[in-house]
């Protein structure tokens, strides 16, 4: 009796763990929100830099921050912003700048391409989930109220991290709801804190008279300050966080009633109010936060180890406004830190499915949730313990992902755009972003290290399933024509025979030598119909399609002929379809192919066509277990 309730229990796990593994990405209904809602969702992400993106620019720039910080703001304005617009026009279900270059990029070449951005795009998602946890941390050692004994980063940010975790496992939806509440307080309590700092600047304008005269004294006139502020803007890159983000989110944006899956025009100008509305609010917050933990808090105080490390504002709260303040402070940062890797996380868990498992590269289980947030969760405690919890350590990293993305969502929009003028105008946005994004792997490659270790991962580990899962049915659905139809119902009731035949020139003399060898060979019984069977090679990059088959009649022989990326998988599919059509178990016939058959593996793997008659059978064998409703494969 406890044996069967163990067995119960293993199973309910198992379905529990594995829940939405039969459900198709594609398939996923999302509920819509006003526009300004999912800005929240996403701005618990772009939003929450603000924890910690004005000790980075201190730490980058020096006196020189708020200027760095002014090109950083200008190239969101006019840079960023501009790409974006044209990313969410031309993605408007979430598909983001990738899918964009995708169309361009096609078959294998663009697969590969695909696997790197999406390598990048993990390195953006994991390092946001462990660098806000970190900085979460942070404030949480920074507050005055807090005992010395939590005084350990690395296991109060593991903490942090396996509750969140926690919380996906449990069932993660969108909380928008949640994401409102915290964003709202947030961004209040940073207005708060910056305005009554500038306050503070306005009342001693000594502060700022020395500020001046430091910069002066160090780099002489105003334009050299704004050169070296061009050569140190990259730095702070993490303050252009949140773009992609927003695009990928577009699916849970309200349109208008009038929208059609084909022309969601509502969706789509929602779309960039949200991204415009984001990108103002974070400007006018990045020049205030810079200009007043510039110019008020003494420079050692941000360096590793300092009241202001990772924690700039939450210093000033405390400092001007009081310790219960401060304290409330803390808490809605922690909070919207914490929750910032919730949508790090809820990114991971909509970009892979979107992809791998089309592609055919992500193991059967990658299509459910579970697994994945408990592989996700794994990577980010190594990469915590790997970067000992610290904020600044992480920073080059995920400015990588976020630049790499962001670069390439630029060169996407200038292959996209037809007229000149705005093709040189976002081309050079483009080269803006290439020199920022090589000057910021050139600066700080530890985060190429990091983003080049999520590629090969993705790389090895894609490969890997695309091998396991070739010999998968892989057609999703086979469609007839009326022609290819007749030809099944003139069997009669009788088993349909196929005789598989390479593409050619489609003369009735090939049809004939073919059927002539066929009868020798497989001693076709006389009197027995055939059909002629061609198939020709597609895009065998692709891993599931629809096999479209279209009769023909050449000369008053039948032929019925498809395009796929993968022949026997779609020989397979087919004569499954034949079966379920007629009622009747179908017989195909093959000639030995003459060569080494492990060379015919690896065509088969990389081009879709090798030894055909052994891996339908396969194919037919893994698909129906019951040998006797099995479709006959004949060989001579």
């Amino acid at each position: 009796m406890s044996l069967g309730l163990t067995d119960r229990q293993q199973r309910r796990f198992t379905l529990w763990f594995y829940e939405g593994l039969r459900e198709p990405p594609t398939g996923r209904v999302h509920h819509q929100y006003p526009w300004w809602q999912v800005m929240c969702l996403t701005g618990v992400d772009y939003f929450s830099t603000l924890g910690y993106q004005p000790g980075i620019a201190f730490l980058a720039a020096g006196l020189l921050s708020p200027l760095a910080t002014f090109v950083l703001v200008l190239l969101t304005l006019v840079g960023a912003l501009p790409i974006y617009n044209r990313v969410a026009a031309a993605s408007p279900n979430g598909q983001g700048s990738i899918s964009m270059l995708e169309e361009v990029l096609p078959r294998w070449k663009g697969k590969a391409f695909v696997l790197c951005l999406l390598g990048f795009a993990a390195t953006d998602f994991v390092i946001t989930i462990t660098l806000s946890a970190a900085d979460a941390t942070a404030h949480i050692i920074g507050n005055p109220f807090v005992p010395r004994g939590l005084n350990h980063p690395v296991a109060l940010t593991l903490v942090l991290l396996t509750a969140l975790c926690a919380i996906f496992l449990k069932g993660f939806r969108e909380a928008i709801g949640l994401a409102v509440a915290l964003v709202a307080i947030y961004l209040t309590l940073n207005v708060v804190v910056i305005v009554v700092s500038l306050a503070h600047v306005l009342m001693r304008p000594g502060v700022f008279t020395s500020w001046d005269g430091a910069l002066h004294q160090e780099y002489g006139s105003t334009w050299a300050m704004f050169g070296v502020a061009l050569l140190l803007f990259p730095k702070l890159a993490l303050g252009l966080s949140g773009f992609e983000t927003g695009v990928a989110v577009m699916p849970l944006v309200k349109g208008d009633t009038s929208d059609t899956p084909a022309r969601p025009v509502g969706r789509i100008r929602n779309a960039k109010k949200l991204l415009r509305t984001a990108a103002l609010i974070m400007s006018v917050l990045l020049m205030g936060s810079s200009i007043a933990t510039t110019l008020l808090i003494p420079a050692d105080l941000f360096k590793v180890g300092g009241e202001a490390s990772g924690r700039a504002l939450a210093y000033l709260a405390h400092r001007y406004l009081g310790e219960a303040f401060g304290t409330i402070y803390d808490l809605s940062t922690i909070s919207i830190l914490w929750f910032a890797g919730a949508s790090a996380m809820a990114g991971l868990l909509n970009l892979v499915p979107r992809y791998l498992p089309r592609y055919g590269m992500a193991p059967d289980w990658a299509r459910a949730t579970r697994p994945l947030v408990v592989l996700f969760g794994l990577i980010t405690v190594l990469i915590t313990i790997l970067f000992d919890a610290d904020v600044d350590a992480q920073g080059g990293a995920y400015a990588t992902g976020v630049l790499v993305l962001m670069t390439s969502a630029a060169v996407a929009v200038t292959l996209h755009v037809h007229r000149k003028r705005l093709r040189a105008v976002f081309g050079f946005i483009t080269l803006v972003f290439i020199y920022t994004t090589l000057l910021n792997i050139y600066e700080r490659p530890e985060g190429i290290k990091i983003a080049s270790w999520f590629i090969a991962t993705i790389i090895v580990t894609s490969m890997i399933s695309r091998v396991l899962r070739s010999t998968e049915l892989r057609v999703h659905e086979v469609r007839a024509d009326a022609a290819a139809l007749q030809f099944l119902r003139d069997a009669g009731g009788r088993p349909v025979r196929i005789l598989a035949i390479r593409p050619g020139d489609g003369r009735r003399e090939a049809y004939e030598a073919k059927m002539k060898e066929a009868s020798e060979s497989h001693h076709l019984p006389e009197g027995q119909d055939v059909l002629f069977l061609e198939i020709s090679p597609g895009d065998a990059s692709d891993f599931t399609d629809r096999l479209e088959v279209r009769g023909a009649d050449v000369g008053g022989i039948r032929v019925l002929r498809a395009t796929s990326p993968a022949i026997p998988n779609a020989i397979a599919a087919l004569l499954l379809h034949i079966r379920d059509e007629t009622g009747q178990i179908p017989h195909a016939y093959f000639g030995w192919t003459e060569g080494n058959p492990i060379v015919y593996l690896l065509k088969f793997l990389a081009f879709g066509e090798g030894d055909t008659a052994p891996v339908t059978r396969e194919v037919l064998r893994q698909t129906e277990p019951n040998p006797m409703r099995r479709p006959r494969i004949h060989v001579g």
